[in-house]
């Protein structure tokens, strides 16, 4: 029998790690100028956490969520999304105590059952932002000017803006019972799952990908057209914050976000290279999210980054570019060998790539693996090289070989190595 991944499930190879492995060091570092400090939490929490925040009505709680039971007869889900998590998080380390605003990201996989398709998996990754303790535009301002700053810190291009609010439990409910009576009057043009939706939560509706649903919903009220005095001030001053932003704006009244929590702003980053899956970023402000599952009344505002759908996007513009060793060791001889072995390790703690064989092999066998390995350059290293107290450097590309005395050998290679290296990086 042949094992292979779960369907919706992939392994991240050698050659796509080094593209994630920079997203990840980026985000880091804009993180940082932000002053967002890192949180990591468990893979594995309460089902209730996400029933209770995310809704019971939403697609992700009815038939998404990867659930079981433990022996206790609890339910355990993987978590589908990370803003629960995180608040949760806040609330059981009392983090809030801290006073002020608590800025917090994180980096993670993710898991929803749901039809994979390109940039969409059953396990994928976020890389996630989370505001708690600011009511005020201000900080939807900051957390939206974050997004597009990792975006550019990751070189993505070509994107747009788009920018709602859904109003609050103040402004909503009269918008949700016109709404509801427009879908109504039209459910039998519905698919099933919006003809649902239209009865317990009709917004979820306008996040419907479905042709016939975005011809109806085309024509729906929006909420901009509802907003309470508080709402509409808020978005007006959120838009003078944001007027200066390097980046399309499209302000979208039919943007909504798939879960229950959010409140007041709604954001996405979109781009046209994905298809139908086509938001970056997705994010918004969630209000009554922490007070909702037992902590104090914290206002919040956050965003999530499918990692999966940057690294389609980088990897479709680049290609997948394998690192490459920055020194091959071919050693010929039991003497060379011992003496060889040491030099990479020297290497190795100055922080160079230094590959070589394990066994006893030919010349001509040591330069295949040096050339299927993409190696920049190789050392060798014979009983001859030994007596003259010269080896040689080959430059894997042009073949072009140089001798170099044994005597200090480990400062010239790394002079070689990090000449070559400036000079390549120009």
């Amino acid at each position: 029998m042949e094992f292979t991944t779960i369907k919706g499930f992939r392994d991240i190879l050698p050659d796509e790690t080094p593209y994630w492995q920079k997203v990840e060091q980026s985000a880091r570092e804009v993180f940082k100028t932000f002053g967002f400090n890192e949180i990591r939490t468990p893979i594995l929490e309460y089902t209730e956490l996400f029933a209770r925040t995310i809704g019971t009505d939403t697609d992700i709680v009815s038939k998404e969520m990867y659930t079981l039971t433990d022996s206790k007869g609890r339910g355990l889900t993987l978590r589908p999304e990370a803003t629960a998590s995180v608040a949760r998080a806040l609330i059981q380390n009392r983090l809030y105590q801290q006073g002020g605003v608590q800025k917090l990201f994180c980096i993670g996989p993710m898991f929803r059952h749901e039809r994979p398709q390109k940039g969409r998996f059953r396990q994928f990754h976020q890389i996630n932002a989370e505001l708690f303790g600011d009511r005020g535009p201000k900080s939807d301002a900051e957390i939206i000017y974050l997004a597009v700053s990792l975006l550019d810190a990751f070189e993505l291009r070509n994107l747009t803006l788009h920018l709602n609010s859904i109003g609050c439990p103040k402004c909503r409910p009269g918008f949700r019972q016109k709404l509801k009576e427009y879908l109504v009057d039209r459910s039998e043009s519905l698919c099933a799952d919006c003809k649902r939706r239209a009865e317990t939560n009709p917004l979820r509706v306008f996040d419907c990908k479905v042709e016939g649903c975005k011809a109806i919903v085309q024509e729906a009220p929006v909420i901009s057209e509802h907003l309470c005095e508080e709402c509409r001030d808020h978005f007006s001053l959120l838009r003078e914050y944001i007027q200066y932003i390097k980046m399309e704006v499209v302000l979208d009244p039919r943007l909504v976000r798939g879960l229950d929590y959010y409140t007041r702003t709604t954001f996405e980053i979109q781009t046209e290279q994905l298809g139908a899956q086509n938001a970056v970023v997705g994010g918004g402000r969630y209000d009554g999210l922490v007070e909702q599952i037992g902590g104090p009344d914290l206002p919040g505002i956050g965003f999530a980054i499918g990692m999966e759908r940057v690294m389609a996007l980088l990897m479709e513009r680049q290609g997948r570019k394998a690192a490459r060793p920055d020194l091959f060791v071919a050693a010929l001889g039991s003497q060379a060998e011992k003496m060889s072995f040491t030099w990479a390790q020297e290497l190795r703690k100055r922080g160079f790539w230094i590959e070589q064989e394990y066994a006893p092999k030919s010349l001509k066998a040591q330069m295949k693996r040096a050339d299927r390995l993409g190696c920049k350059r190789a050392l060798i290293v014979g009983e001859r090289e030994i007596e003259t107290g010269m080896a040689i450097i080959r430059d894997m590309e042009t073949k072009e070989q140089k001798e170099v005395p044994l005597d200090n050998i480990l400062e010239a290679l790394v002079s070689k190595i990090m000449g070559e290296n400036a000079y390549n990086a120009r």
